[in-house]
């Protein structure tokens, strides 16, 4: 038996073109608000900032706020990105 091999030939002049979006309108404005939600995360984490580099103040660099808050935030985030992928688009009856 011999070996069949499937070939697919491009030239030039084929071009496919596809201009349907991969997800529906509603799940673009998930993604949108889980990147705005990830980022607000990453502005919670910042910080810590000190005008004497030599003085390490562990109150304000383990802060409820940094340990606790920002990574609840960021996971929410992802998780709302991980929807917005995963939903199936409303169908109309």
């Amino acid at each position: 038996m011999a070996k069949e091999t499937l070939r697919s030939t491009v030239t030039k002049d084929t071009q496919v073109t596809d201009s349907r979006p991969i997800f529906p309108k509603e799940n673009y404005k998930y993604m949108l608000a889980g990147i705005i939600v990830v980022v607000i995360g990453f502005l919670l984490m910042m910080g810590g900032n000190s005008n004497d580099p030599n003085t390490f103040d562990v109150n304000e660099v383990y802060s409820f706020r940094r340990i606790t808050l920002a990574p609840i935030v960021i996971v929410l985030g992802l998780l709302i990105e991980v929807y917005a992928i995963m939903a199936r688009p409303k169908t109309k009856e």
